[in-house]
């Protein structure tokens, strides 16, 4: 369960770089012909073909986890975000907010004083945490907004799918410290010799507070741990939007799972037991996990709840704190999981602390200074073109009954579209940022975070919000608001450039936009009305039908093995990959619809069809490090960039049509009875 339930886009998996020993060859009409591999067959590996050349040349940053366009882009927008806070200490006479913005950076920046702190700004916490005596105490301490460390449940305040009018509050299935329940459960040997990795890295973060016996306490709670991850639901399970939606009043909460203190942790977390005067309605997810994780919780000695704390907090402010801290958490968290050699530049994570904790305010300067209004009206037409190609495919779709098909296009009309940055910003007036208490700050930063949503749980949803900021590289669309959201990040080249030649722009921020629109169509999106509402609107042989197609797209993906015995997981991925191929297919129509009945030109011997096709396959060139892929395997909703591109292309008839060479020997070419055609 998200903090927000959206589905991200196409760029959240990746945040990559790349690095090039010559600049590449960029055609004016906005395609690298140098990336082509003319030894490749488009047939047998399309991705290779669009990008072989970039493949052989490219090396991957040791401070980035990958190198591709995701972080092309990515430091782009960071470069920017740094000359913005550049110039803040340059101008005189800032704002309360821009001061904010100052003031938190330059905390952060001011290493000599970190270092001298020591632990010293983390000390009361940790002596509270150390404090704790009782399962009540240390459910208070779980829910301090202030601190938001988590447990084995966690909490958060969003749109209820069934009343997408109303807030309510949500809880899931939590604690564990490695990315999924997988990492626990599985004997791979890269999985194994990550878990004593795990194992070192909690004796060293409870060394780090000068615990004794670190790692036999520290056994312990890897234990503790395992014990959660045994009866936690899968990821693929958890994303199916209707088994996740359990609702039910805090009574019956208690009955289902009564060994965990609900009250405490309700009421140190600011929730009144009540609403509107009746006993609250809170969401559970995974419900049969909850009574399972909250004997584990009753039957867990109060000391190895500390350390599970201790160990948390020390995750969560290891950034704040003095190098020794923040060098031992990233040698984990960076370099075991992800394979990265070294953190990123201080500026930068400074930056990013920016965007992460008051990233409007960041965000209104970054859209004043790089978000031309051009920009925002030739996306918002593109986004249009997208919408009708969607609605004259709708109409003609052979497998839809008219019942289903009316329902499908009153939704796609009620679609709200976001560009850009947010018609009304975040206030951060009450937000309080000191210079000189770097850590305060940040616990400031989050406790308000929790504290502005607290404050609207019984108001009508806010529909103007976004979830991501500004400068954000990705997408996503809302079910609950039935909306699709671009913020302005993710509106640049190469992914859109306003001087490109549309074939290129429409199979790469078509292709974008394409994602996003077909997530309300997919197979937990379409679980939504228009109204943002969770119900069956369906015909039941529709969605039979539909189902069928999805489970064979679904079917598809499982037998893609990138790596070494970890095959994609064609159900935790299958709306993402839907919405690739719905994007796609969609976008390309669009591009058609936008010829006006005229043919393309011919440019450097390409096809507008065949620059539409690679400009999206160029938009997925990455090289990933395997650490990272492993991870994503097994906890991330997206299929790797490869196979985004491959495993998408290959079922899309218009992608034969534009490269007839493909033949039935080819290693990705489907038999056209054997392609699934959603939309």
């Amino acid at each position: 369960m998200n903090v927000l339930k959206i589905s991200a886009a196409v760029l959240c998996a990746i945040a990559l770089a790349v690095t090039a020993s010559a600049a590449p060859r960029v055609q004016p009409w906005g395609l690298h012909l140098d990336y082509l591999d003319q030894a490749a067959k488009p047939g047998d590996d399309f991705y290779v073909y669009a990008n072989g050349g970039w493949l052989k040349t490219a090396e991957i940053p040791p401070d980035r986890p990958g190198a591709g366009v995701g972080l092309e882009m990515s430091k782009a927008n960071e470069e920017r975000l740094k000359a913005i806070i550049d110039e803040l200490h340059t101008r005189a006479n800032l704002t309360a907010e821009e001061q904010k913005l100052r003031d938190l950076y330059d905390a952060f920046m001011d290493e000599g004083q970190v270092e001298a702190n020591g632990l010293k700004p983390a000390e009361k916490d940790l002596a509270e945490i150390a404090s704790l005596r009782t399962l009540d105490d240390v459910a208070r301490e779980m829910a301090l907004p202030s601190l938001r460390l988590g447990g084995p449940f966690e909490m958060f305040i969003a749109a209820d799918d069934k009343h997408p009018d109303a807030y309510i509050v949500k809880l899931g299935q939590s604690g564990l410290g490695l990315p999924d329940r997988d990492y626990y459960l599985r004997d791979d040997k890269e999985i194994v010799s990550t878990r004593e990795a795990y194992k070192k890295h909690l004796a060293q973060s409870l060394n780090s507070v000068a615990a004794e016996d670190a790692e036999a306490r520290a056994a312990a709670v890897y234990e503790l741990e395992h014990q959660i991850a045994v009866v936690s639901w899968a990821a693929a399970d958890r994303r199916d939007a209707e088994k996740v939606y359990n609702p039910m009043t805090i009574p019956k909460l208690r009955k289902l799972a009564p060994g965990y203190p609900w009250d405490t942790f309700f009421k140190w977390a600011g929730i009144s037991p009540k609403s509107h005067g009746v006993d609250r309605t809170v969401v559970v997810g995974e419900s049969t996990a909850f009574p399972r994780i909250a004997k584990i919780f009753a039957d867990t000695p109060v000391p190895v709840w500390r350390d599970f704390l201790t160990i948390r907090y020390v995750h969560t402010f290891a950034p704040y704190l003095p190098r020794r801290f923040n060098d031992a958490d990233f040698a984990f968290y960076g370099t075991v999981l992800q394979g990265r050699a070294r953190q990123l530049d201080r500026p930068t994570r400074g930056a990013r602390l920016l965007d992460n904790r008051v990233g409007e305010a960041l965000g209104k300067l970054y859209v004043g200074k790089y978000f031309p209004a051009e920009s925002k009206a030739k996306v918002r037409a593109l986004v249009d073109n997208l919408l009708q190609a969607y609605e004259q495919d709708l109409k003609t779709l052979p497998w839809m009954t008219p019942e289903t098909r009316q329902k499908a296009l009153e939704k796609l009309h009620q679609f709200t579209v976001k560009v850009g940055y947010p018609d009304h910003w975040r206030d951060y007036s009450t937000l309080q940022i000191r210079r000189d208490d770097l850590v305060g700050d940040v616990k400031n930063a989050i406790a308000f975070e929790w504290n502005r949503n607290l404050k609207r749980i019984d108001d009508p949803v806010d529909k103007t919000e976004w979830g991501m900021t500004p400068p954000t590289v990705n997408a996503y669309y809302n079910e609950t608001v039935n909306e699709i959201v671009f913020p302005a990040g993710i509106l640049q080249a190469p992914d859109f450039d306003p001087a490109a030649d549309d074939a290129v722009n429409y199979g790469g921020i078509g292709a974008v936009i394409g994602h996003e629109i077909s997530h309300g169509f997919d197979d937990q999106g379409s679980k939504y009305d228009g109204m943002g509402v969770m119900r069956q609107w369906w015909v039941d042989a529709d969605r039979k039908n539909f189902d069928e197609r999805t489970t064979a797209l679904a079917n598809q993906y499982d037998q893609y093995e990138p790596l070494s015995g970890i095959h994609i997981n064609g159900r935790l991925t299958l709306g993402e990959n839907i919405a690739d191929l719905a994007g796609l297919v969609i976008a390309h129509k669009a591009y058609r619809i936008s010829l006006g009945g005229k043919d393309a030109p011919v440019l450097d011997g390409l096809t507008g069809d065949q620059r539409f096709y690679l400009a999206f396959a160029q938009g997925w060139r990455s090289k990933v490090r395997d650490e990272t892929t492993r991870q994503r395997l097994l906890s991330n909703p997206h299929s790797p960039p490869p196979y985004r591109v491959n495993g998408v292309v290959r079922n899309d008839d218009g992608w034969y049509e534009a490269f007839p060479n493909v033949t039935p020997q080819d290693k990705f070419y489907l038999a056209p009875e054997q392609r699934v055609r959603l939309w």
